[in-house]
């Protein structure tokens, strides 16, 4: 039985065998978040194990990571902006690791179109108010999403190294 890949994020990624990373970046891997209540919704995890926070990385790497940070950003605006043009508003990047022990980046896309409730509060707010509907990413329903995903963060790297 293959073990489950949130069990171990980071290590399964690093193995190759975590079915939601959509790229490798030079600090971490790019993936789709599990649950796309907010389509487009991905997380940047650390390639490094053990880190906990971007503090426990070198000041080189923390820099690094936080590029990618961008660069994935930038990827998911571009995509949702494309995909929703009056419905997308925004992006939100944010660094919490209150419920899981590992460095990752949250980068997710606003809309228009949320609850009023939800709208002008960090996204979380969707899980506090249990109002994430069952959407996995994983569906065979995302995979142009993902598709479109990663060929824009291919795009993000491209123009970051020039």
């Amino acid at each position: 039985m293959t073990p489950d890949f949130r069990a171990d994020r980071v290590g399964t990624a690093l193995a190759g065998t975590n079915p939601t990373v959509l790229r490798r970046l030079r600090a971490g891997f790019a993936v789709i978040g599990d649950n796309q209540h907010l389509p487009g919704y991905c997380v940047l995890l650390s390639d490094t194990p053990g880190v906990d926070q971007l503090t426990d990385l070198p000041p080189e790497r923390q820099l690094v990571f936080l590029e990618d940070m961008a660069i994935l950003g930038r990827a998911v605006s571009a995509v949702c902006a494309r995909r929703d043009p009056d419905g997308f508003r925004r992006i939100n990047l944010e660094i919490q690791g209150n419920t899981d022990a590992f460095l990752h980046a949250h980068v997710t896309p606003r809309y228009h179109d949320e609850p009023a409730a939800v709208r002008g509060w960090p996204a979380a707010l969707w899980h506090w108010e249990n109002l994430v509907p069952a959407a996995p990413a994983l569906d065979p329903s995302y995979d142009e999403l993902r598709r479109e995903l990663g060929a824009e963060i291919d795009h993000q790297l491209a123009l970051a190294a020039d």
